[in-house]
């Protein structure tokens, strides 16, 4: 009996969710978005040659995402990205740029993802909120780490911390297409441990930059 009724609710929420495009779409844009945070033009490649084969449907306006220019671009953009940040402090410096750029790629992403048939303003204010908060969180997290290795260890462990972020974008910008829902919550969950990190951090710099002032 409970078993019946575990299935039941199993199928009838795999259908709510299945046949709610917008949600769908919102939670695929959400993914790709939050991956934007680990490395900006990892999740525009995959959107682009998601798009390219039919497996993303953007909304109006966003077609050109899924053209033969813009995958080659985001190609040759991703290959400067991923190679950058294996060049000491070179790495650190692309943190300052990629922090704007991650949270415009993030509220970009979201906002194209999302059907047409809503609101533009709750779409856009949809994709600054929602896509370029959670890119700029996670990058903000990143960029902490990178520099908090740069200072222990001289940016020795940096290409690990690196090669870390490779993966995370790459494995959370393919994953945000076949388990949208899954990866949308592994997200929150990550937002939330980046944010309490990215807290304690200034909560610990305060204190020494009143000193220094002081001093």
């Amino acid at each position: 009996m409970d078993t019946t009724i575990m299935q039941f609710v199993s199928k009838d929420a795999w259908h709510f969710f299945s046949d709610n495009k917008i949600l769908l779409s919102f939670v695929m844009g959400l993914g790709l978005s939050a991956s934007c945070g680990f490395r900006v033009f990892v999740p525009l490649l995959v959107a682009s040659i998601a798009t390219k084969l039919g497996i993303l449907n953007l909304g109006e306006g966003f077609l050109w995402m899924g053209s033969t220019a813009a995958l080659i671009c985001f190609s040759i953009a991703t290959l400067f990205e991923i190679g950058g940040y294996y060049i000491p402090f070179v790495d650190n410096i692309l943190d300052t740029i990629m922090t704007p750029a991650s949270i415009i790629a993030g509220t970009l992403l979201t906002a194209s993802t999302i059907l047409p048939d809503i609101d533009p303003m709750l779409k856009w204010g949809l994709g600054i909120i929602v896509g370029g908060g959670s890119a700029g969180i996670i990058q903000g997290g990143t960029a902490l780490a990178r520099a908090t290795s740069t200072a222990t260890t001289a940016g020795i462990a940096n290409p690990l911390v690196a090669t870390f972020e490779h993966i995370l974008a790459i494995a959370g910008s393919i994953f945000s297409l076949v388990i949208p829902f899954v990866i949308a919550g592994v997200v929150c969950i990550i937002i939330f441990f980046f944010l309490l990190f990215i807290i304690r951090y200034f909560k610990k710099q305060i204190p020494k930059a009143v000193t220094i002032q002081k001093e």
